[in-house]
């Protein structure tokens, strides 16, 4: 990718407050017009985290082409935050006014501040035919699509805008600091970053922009190997069962042993029925500064029963907020969740961009039938 980039960055712009003020209103009363608003994203919609883009004038295949080595001042996709644009997209389909997300990042953040996505797709790589066709297929409903933070030159993805813009009676909004192959076709064209322009559409809107808060998921298992002889395991997991990393250690109450390397299984003695408690406490990776958690399992009497912890820590005040849903008693709670992610896709176009814990649905478990080859 870093040869399509130019050795000299095209030369940002940013329009006055003034400006920007004015076009917000322009793109609040589109979004308000609109019955199927969708919203594309790139690298630039982080820049504001302290990700670099990449084809700004520090931009990753910007410093790539001249042979400059990357900042190194630049914030780990472990530890960035979602940006105030991320929060205001994740606020908007909460209320349903934002039908559809298509992404092209591979940072994370959308994933952290709420929006989750079907499947993250590696360009160059293989590309599951099913999200492209369903994001194609959004971008024909769509009335309207709004572009945050992308140069519009990478395909297959920057179809997506094209095709709304292109056909008759749809709108098509652009905010990015440098001109892309489609601005002709733009009925907004905004010089701005994405914040700037977000938290004005949203005071406009009289919509609060959420904060962000950390979420985990924790699986606890617990498990009778013997007479009185059991084994405790915790995996973290994404949304769909996907194991995640994110803890650095583990240590059952009256066991001497710590867990710091995965998998994360204790073996204990002792009776144990139904109603038993067990004091789990969790050491975190410590990217945002969280501090440890208690965690009190009382064991269910079932054998092999897992049981979901939903986790949820707020950066600002650093406290943690737990949650134990009904249904993941019994292990029914992935698909139940997984079924509901229909609203937002990622196509991943930086092949050494995926963050820990987050894997290319391409490469694992497809059927040769299910995969489009990109060249």
């Amino acid at each position: 990718m870093a040869n399509t980039a130019p050795k000299v960055a095209e030369k940002e712009r940013r329009e006055s407050m003034d400006v920007v003020e004015k076009k917000a209103q322009l793109l609040v009363d589109k979004i308000k017009k609109s019955k199927h608003f969708i919203a594309f994203t790139g690298a630039g919609i982080s820049t504001s985290a302290g990700i670099p883009d990449f084809r700004g004038s520090e931009g990753v295949w910007t410093l790539k082409r001249q042979g400059r080595m990357r900042d190194l001042k630049a914030v780990n996709t472990l530890q960035a935050v979602p940006t105030s644009a991320h929060m205001c997209l994740v606020e908007l389909q909460n209320r349903g006014i934002l039908k559809y997300l298509v992404s092209q990042n591979c940072d994370g953040l959308h994933r952290k501040s709420g929006i989750l996505p079907d499947t993250i797709i590696n360009f160059g790589e293989f590309l599951p035919a099913e999200p492209l066709e369903r994001a194609r297929t959004h971008a024909k409903k769509a009335d309207f699509c709004l572009v945050l933070g992308s140069s519009l030159t990478v395909p297959p993805a920057n179809s997506v805008p094209e095709m709304i813009g292109q056909r008759r009676g749809g709108q098509l909004a652009i905010c990015n600091l440098q001109s892309t192959p489609i601005d002709h076709l733009s009925d907004l064209r905004v010089y701005t970053s994405a914040d700037e322009l977000m938290v004005r559409v949203m005071k406009k809107l009289d919509i609060p922009i959420p904060t962000f808060n950390l979420h985990r998921r924790l699986l606890v298992k617990v498990e009778t190997t013997g007479d009185e002889r059991h084994q405790l395991t915790l995996v973290g997991v994404d949304v769909d069962g996907t194991p995640v990393t994110f803890l650095k250690s583990v240590k059952l109450d009256n066991n001497r042993r710590v867990v710091r390397s995965e998998p994360y299984a204790i073996n204990f003695r002792g009776s144990l029925n139904p109603g038993t408690s067990l004091t789990l406490q969790l050491e975190f990776m410590g990217h945002y500064g969280e501090p440890n958690l208690q965690i009190i399992h009382e064991c269910t009497g079932k054998n092999d029963a897992e049981t979901l912890y939903l986790l949820e820590y707020n950066p600002q005040t650093r406290e943690w907020k737990t949650e134990k849903p009904e249904s993941w008693d019994t292990g029914e709670g992935i698909q139940d969740d997984v079924e509901k992610e229909e609203d937002s896709v990622l196509l991943c176009t930086d092949p050494n961009g995926i963050p820990d814990g987050i894997k290319p649905t391409g490469a694992i478990g497809m059927l040769p039938d299910d995969i489009i080859e990109i060249d």
